[in-house]
């Protein structure tokens, strides 16, 4: 993702990207860096959503203040990360730009005995994509 609006480096948004990928059954898709917690969450939950595989999320501490540094604190990405388990959207956690050693701590530590998300049941249709996703059932 590269920025608010969802899209990859391609253009594709987060549903097409999944359908182009699909063919080969990762073991799981997920997204990282780019954004913080807070603004990668809608994007991990559409992409929970639509993959039925394991979902990947490894956000930024937050966005770069104007020096290029990470300002979110270790006990704040672990609480976002623990409401993404929570609700059931992610996998498997991890941290990108800004996080350290006590960010990836806390993330494990908010995770601890919650179950993982379990992947959808998606009817079978044709699921094609360019920068949109096309369903055809």
């Amino acid at each position: 993702i590269t920025d608010r609006s969802g899209r990859t480096l391609s253009g594709q948004t987060v549903e097409a990207f999944w359908n182009s990928v699909r063919h080969a059954r990762p073991f799981a898709i997920g997204l990282n860096c780019a954004l913080g917690a807070d603004l990668m969450r809608p994007h991990i939950a559409e992409l929970s959503r639509v993959a039925d595989t394991l979902v990947s999320a490894y956000p930024n501490a937050g966005l770069p203040n104007a020096m290029g540094e990470y300002d979110e604190q270790p006990h704040e990405t672990g609480h976002s990360l623990h409401q993404w388990a929570e609700d059931g959207i992610v996998n498997i956690v991890g941290g990108c730009c800004g996080t350290t050693p006590d960010h990836i701590a806390h993330v494990a530590r908010a995770v601890q005995g919650l179950v993982p998300r379990r992947p959808p049941e998606r009817p079978r249709a044709m699921r094609l994509s360019g920068l949109e996703p096309l369903e055809l059932s």
